[in-house]
């Protein structure tokens, strides 16, 4: 759930980091096509029993209080413990809102801003929640809007130096999640999910109202070109988003600012647990910024993947929620699923390294996982959670650990960690049951 100090300079180290392909592809790239259906996982009982046992040790003092699922590429299940038991899985939830938002809006997806010209003259400014807007982005729209590489509407003249512009944003109902609890929305982890947000509506605490800050700086920008801007917001209702498509016939594009690209967001989200981009690809994903809407086409989503459902809650994108509810079965089938995705390399790539880079850096450095598992970390106050990827000698592991109210988690979490290299021989030595049982 973190925010590091430099947000640009995390964007940047997460484009660098990628093992993915960069495209210099823009936004309206077309989503990539629709995969054929798939059948269901069922997660087929292969149990390793030195794994199970070291398992059942390393929770001992406190069985009740966790839920562990080791899967094989192969998709059997070597190790289960409570597996089935639905509990908050913090920022583990991110690894759904990024898998639906690669598989839904594909690689090159970018979230653009753009400065729109409507037939009438209108000025109108519209986001999709690009989470590295800055105020040099938006001092070019104001220089845009006043005529500077543009061209200037009289329509839209309230006087001859000042210019009307339409904001398009959200109504405040969809900034937060509702049941995000009220204490955390004041901080930089929680901060309001919007269009249009400057440094994620984010400086040392939350910007509580991201549209007069976006107004205060478009407004600052223009008077420093000798000019005045009336900023006028107008909220996201849908019937005016109808009225706005009805005039994209004669709709010109003054200017427009792109995110990085899909694989850089994804590594935002996963390997920085950052919560406003996992929020925004959501919605993106979704197409709805409505947040109980976005979470149930989530869901839909993970139904269509033939992914484990029991228990399964989604609440939002980001895990800021504690109306979330997943089990191990459900985020260990969901790595093995995307493992077998052909944008697969993306995806792996979007997440922390032991030993190596973001939330996991500092965990198992020096050790045998140093540089061996990449995966997603989450807390929350009494929650602990990790789950992804053990490279082993005898090929990957898919592991997934969710504990809520464990005293020490971190220890239990590398102690399963390692007894799964060391015994991970169990994926190949035991060939009773060869393939997951998939049904369509």
């Amino acid at each position: 759930m973190n925010l590091t100090p430099s947000f640009t300079a995390v964007l940047a180290t997460s484009v660098a980091l990628s093992q993915a392909p960069i495209h210099a592809q823009q936004r309206l790239i077309p989503p990539p096509p629709a995969l054929a259906p798939l059948g269901r996982i069922d997660l087929r009982p292969a149990i390793c029993a030195p794994l199970q046992t070291a398992v059942q040790q390393a929770v001992a003092p406190e069985p009740q209080l966790w839920s562990i699922s080791v899967v094989d590429a192969r998709g059997r299940l070597l190790a289960d413990h409570n597996g089935a038991v639905p509990r908050v899985p913090a920022s583990n939830q991110k690894l759904i809102a990024t898998a639906f938002a690669l598989d839904t809006l594909g690689p090159d997806f970018r979230l653009t801003t753009k400065l729109l010209r409507h037939g009438d003259g209108s000025l109108e400014m519209v986001g999709e929640g690009d989470p590295d807007l800055s105020v040099a982005e938006i001092q070019r729209f104001a220089m845009v809007a006043l005529g500077h590489g543009g061209s200037r509407s009289t329509a839209s003249s309230t006087s001859a130096n000042e210019i009307k512009l339409y904001v398009r944003e959200e109504p405040r109902r969809n900034w937060w999640p509702s049941d995000w609890h009220p204490s955390d929305r004041s901080y930089a982890y929680g901060a309001p999910i919007t269009r249009l947000a400057l440094t994620s509506n984010a400086l040392h605490m939350a910007v509580l109202d991201p549209a007069a800050r976006l107004q205060r700086i478009l407004d600052s920008a223009a008077r420093r070109q000798g000019g005045r801007l009336q900023t006028v917001v107008l909220a996201t209702e849908p019937t005016l988003k109808n009225q706005t498509a009805a005039r994209s016939e004669d709709t010109v594009v003054l200017h427009s600012e792109s995110s990085a690209p899909m694989h850089a967001l994804l590594s935002l989200a996963n390997t920085e647990s950052h919560n406003f981009t996992a929020e925004v690809l959501l919605r993106e994903a979704a197409d709805d910024w409505d947040s109980q809407r976005a979470s149930f086409a989530a869901t839909r989503w993970m139904q269509s993947q033939g992914l484990p459902m029991s228990g399964m809650r989604i609440r939002d994108g980001s895990g800021l929620s504690r109306g979330n509810r997943l089990t191990s079965r459900t985020l260990s089938a969901l790595l093995l699923r995307m493992a077998q995705h052909p944008l697969a390399a993306y995806y792996q790539a979007s997440m922390a390294i032991a030993g190596e880079r973001g939330t996991l850096r500092r965990l198992y450095r020096g050790s045998s996982l140093d540089g061996r598992f990449r995966g997603k970390t989450g807390t929350l106050t009494g929650v602990r959670t990790i789950s992804g990827i053990l490279d082993t000698k005898n090929g990957p592991l898919f592991v997934s650990m969710l504990s809520n109210g464990s005293y020490a988690p971190n220890s239990v979490m590398g102690t399963v960690l390692r007894a799964s290299q060391r015994f991970s021989r169990c994926s190949s030595s035991n060939a009773s049951v060869s393939q997951p049982v998939v049904r369509g």
